[in-house]
């Protein structure tokens, strides 16, 4: 087994089993990696990038995912620090760093001199998990949505994401990728909503998903519609839903300052389970 420095060397395929056993110590909070790897094999070309792991003793320790996303696997901080150094030298490629607080901070510091100003750090991130019925009862008109579905679907996306992240999904020639995306969340039956006639009101969809967890993202209800209980009855929906037919487990993360995000998820039922953090640029 070759390896490079710290014992850090990219995986393939031949590999997979013992990357899959790793992330699964803690499937939920590694439900991301786990998927990808499941999804590429650990193949570059489908994974557009690479998933790098540490070593130690000839055996899996540690991973770090790094595409559009660089997201650590059950990184210590020295694993963390291990894999700034490797990234020092080829350059920022990636345009988020997501994933358990320490590491993503640890990482973070190793690379912040020379990968420039970020343009947002998010320290404070609970990762959320509900693994039984939800607590109150789910709208019963939240429902999968069809491509038919896309006219109301696509804005609230959009909308979403826009203030969510700082910056439209559409930026710079985004449009059709993001479309893209959101027809292919449509298409595995992973985006869910309630309308109001033919209005929406709430969305929601499944980011990834293995057989031990999914994780949600995307949540959305438009400002006229906020403070009348709308999305904690749709997220109860989309609990039951998701726990009946893809994972029974599911998981999210939300900002620290989310105040009524996290009281409607906690009246769900949802728990702290961890702490993330993301840095964008």
């Amino acid at each position: 087994m070759l390896t490079t420095r710290h014992g850090v060397r990219p995986l393939g395929a031949a590999d997979l089993d013992a990357f899959l056993a790793l992330a699964r110590r803690d499937p939920v909070v590694n439900v991301f990696a786990d998927y990808r790897a499941s999804t590429t094999n650990l193949e570059p070309r489908w994974l557009g990038g690479e998933m790098w792991g540490r070593f130690v003793g000839g055996t899996l320790a540690a991973a770090c995912h790094v595409g559009a996303n660089l997201v650590p696997v059950q990184a210590t901080a020295d694993d963390a620090a291990v894999f700034a150094e490797r990234a020092l030298a080829r350059g920022r490629t990636v345009s988020t760093i997501v994933g358990p607080q320490e590491a993503v901070r640890v990482f973070w510091n190793g690379v912040a001199g020379s990968w420039g100003r970020p343009r947002e750090a998010r320290w404070e991130q609970p990762h959320l998990e509900i693994a039984e019925s939800p607590h109150i009862d789910p709208d019963p008109l939240v429902r999968r949505t069809t491509k038919e579905d896309l006219d109301e679907v696509y804005p609230a996306c959009v909308a979403m994401y826009t203030e969510e992240v700082g910056v439209s999904p559409e930026y710079g020639g985004g449009a059709e990728l993001y479309r893209a995306r959101v027809l292919q969340l449509i298409s595995r039956g992973w985006s869910f909503a309630r309308f109001d006639g033919d209005r929406l009101i709430f969305k929601a969809e499944v980011a990834c998903a293995t057989p031990y967890a999914a994780q949600i993202q995307g949540v959305y209800v438009p400002p006229e519609c906020r403070g009348q209980g709308v999305a904690t009855a749709g997220m109860a929906a989309v609990v039951e839903l998701v726990r009946r037919e893809i994972a029974p487990v599911v998981s999210l993360y939300v900002n620290d300052w989310n105040t009524p995000a996290r009281a409607a998820y906690e009246k769900v039922g949802f728990r702290e389970t961890a702490r993330f953090a993301t840095v964008m640029f």
